[in-house]
């Protein structure tokens, strides 16, 4: 498999305060994982920024408006925009080339230029709504990746597959009366941000959730991917499977209860590249969400990423 990675220096000018998890260091400790000689035939790009209008994919204007007031003037200064939300002099800027990476990805697979695409950045995009900024996410990376996929490549059909193992509350709002989006996620529950129950469904019955409960593993999961993800990303038979690749559910990781190892990771990106070859072309996007444990970030990182480079 071709397998092309997306990355950037502004990822970690994005500022968060002392001791918050959502942190520059998550993109060091990947990078670091990259280090091994597995990764040697990785194709490392540096990601584009989009233009501010790409926002609007997924989001009203006054959404961005919202949150470009939030941006700091000085050098140093940070924004509390809600409860754990951040913003630093250089967030939009690392938000926007996020948002660019995913865009360039979206192309790269529907060009032929990779078979898939991995986007390592930060702030992440899963909770952000429509128009709420929230769970460290200012925009939806991929509720956009999916609206351009749409607008510019003619995909009819596209699946987003979050395993963050906290609920994508932002793209489940956006796509929920959407009958051209799969979203499927596993989360634990209850959990921040309390949504995701399996009673969830949308208008079209688009929106499949699987609600893990605390302190299951590896087994609970992958049954709830198997009964649950699996079928509904078959009927959809998508063009395009976006991964919204949280790595949080990890064992080692201080915000949740669920107990996976790297090799959960390793299995679920694999049964999503089986059906990408059955119905989208070999075409999967995968961008980082959630995971501040470093050592089990790089671990799951590093192995999702070389499952996609095997194929």
């Amino acid at each position: 498999m071709s397998t092309r990675l997306y990355e950037h220096p502004i990822f970690l000018e994005h500022v968060t305060p002392a001791g918050h998890p959502e942190r520059s260091d998550r993109i060091r400790a990947i990078n670091v994982a990259l280090e091994h000689p597995n990764f040697e035939r990785l194709e490392r790009r540096q990601a584009p920024q989009a233009n501010e209008d790409a926002v609007l994919l997924a989001h009203p204007e006054e959404h961005l408006t919202a949150v470009m007031r939030e941006i700091p003037e000085e050098e140093g200064e940070i924004n509390q925009i809600e409860a754990d939300t951040y913003a630093s002099r250089k967030s939009l800027q690392a938000a926007l080339t996020g948002i660019g990476g995913a865009m360039a990805a979206v192309d790269d697979v529907f060009t032929g230029r990779a078979d898939n695409v991995f986007v390592a950045a930060r702030p992440p995009g899963h909770h952000a709504e429509k128009m709420t900024a929230m769970g460290f996410c200012f925009f939806n990376n991929a509720a956009i990746a999916a609206r351009h996929a749409q607008k510019i490549h003619g995909a009819e059909r596209v699946a987003i597959v979050d395993w963050d193992v906290h609920h994508g509350n932002g793209t489940q709002d956006i796509f929920w009366d959407d009958p051209s989006v799969l979203f499927c996620s596993t989360h634990q529950m209850p959990l921040y941000p309390g949504t995701g129950a399996k009673d969830e469904k949308g208008k079209h019955n688009t929106i499949v959730n699987a609600p893990l409960s605390p302190n299951v593993g590896s087994d609970h999961f992958r049954e709830a991917f198997k009964s649950r993800v699996l079928p509904a990303l078959d009927d959809f038979r998508p063009d395009l499977i976006i991964i919204s690749a949280g790595f949080d559910a990890h064992h080692r990781d201080p915000l949740a209860q669920i107990n996976l190892t790297g090799e959960d990771f390793d299995w679920a990106t694999g049964r999503v590249l089986e059906l990408a070859d059955r119905h989208a072309k070999n075409r999967v996007v995968s961008l980082l969400e959630g995971g501040y444990d470093l050592e089990g970030l790089a671990e799951s990182a590093g192995m999702h990423i070389l499952r996609m480079m095997k194929g």
